[in-house]
């Protein structure tokens, strides 16, 4: 599903903002919706990501981490 850039998928206009410590995901999700923005929150997939990222982290706990995606509330 993930690519390598920081779009999902180019239809939708969700960008990937940041890959965050699960005890991180409620403050930014709030942030964010306070400033506008519709969130989505998904598991890391160590495989999807970009080969310049160390995936030793990801790999050995990988129910840490959540990648926090973005778009414009007015976008359908």
């Amino acid at each position: 599903m993930m690519n390598n850039s920081n779009n999902i998928n180019n239809t939708t206009e969700w960008l990937r903002r940041s890959i965050i410590d699960n005890e991180r995901v409620s403050e930014q999700v709030e942030m964010y919706e306070s400033i506008g923005f519709e969130v989505m929150v998904k598991d890391v997939d160590p495989e999807q990501l970009p080969e310049e990222y160390c995936k030793e982290c990801f790999i050995a706990n990988p129910e840490k981490y959540k990648i926090l995606y973005t778009r414009k509330k007015d976008v359908e």
